[in-house]
């Protein structure tokens, strides 16, 4: 269920946005939302500034991001 929800709201196309990850196609990035979120952007105020956000495109956002992070790999070298 959460992967299709992840499919059907971010998408990857090269013909957008160079290939970065989009919310629904749109020109609007996964990035730019994070990095929104992360310098103190409500999610109230990101629905205003983009009116053809909805809700579950930020959460989606920030699903995918955690999706991600689970997969990162650190590795130490020389502990």
């Amino acid at each position: 269920m959460k992967e299709q929800i992840l499919s059907d709201r971010i998408t990857v196309n090269p013909k957008v946005m160079v290939g970065k990850p989009t919310i629904r196609g749109l020109r609007i990035t996964v990035e730019q939302i994070l990095k929104a979120l992360a310098s103190g952007v409500s999610t109230h105020e990101l629905l205003e500034d983009y009116p053809e956000l909805e809700p579950e495109d930020i959460q989606a956002v920030l699903s995918y991001a955690a999706e991600l992070e689970s997969e990162e790999q650190v590795f130490q070298i020389g502990v």
